[in-house]
């Protein structure tokens, strides 16, 4: 399977909670483009927060994941009663 590699796809990675995987597009995105400042800020920003998580337990991590699944939910549902 052919992954599309764009900032896009990493910052949907990012919103769902997936630091992992959109901390590997960025890096891939990095080495084609290196002087690029908002890849460099978001590689920095995911590098800390994976360092963060690690000290993280477990459930502590689920909790996290899930509040931030919930907040995108409400934002979403927000943007759907305006249209």
């Amino acid at each position: 399977m052919v992954k599309i590699i764009t900032k896009t796809l990493a910052e949907i990675y990012l919103m769902q909670g997936h630091f992992k995987e959109a901390y590997e597009i960025y890096r891939i995105l990095h080495q084609k483009n290196p002087e690029d400042q908002e890849i460099v800020k978001r590689l920095n920003e995911l590098e800390k927060r994976l360092k963060d998580s690690k000290n993280l337990s477990s459930k502590e991590e689920i909790l996290n994941t899930l509040k931030r699944w919930l907040e995108n939910i409400e934002k979403r549902k927000k943007i759907n009663e305006r249209l």
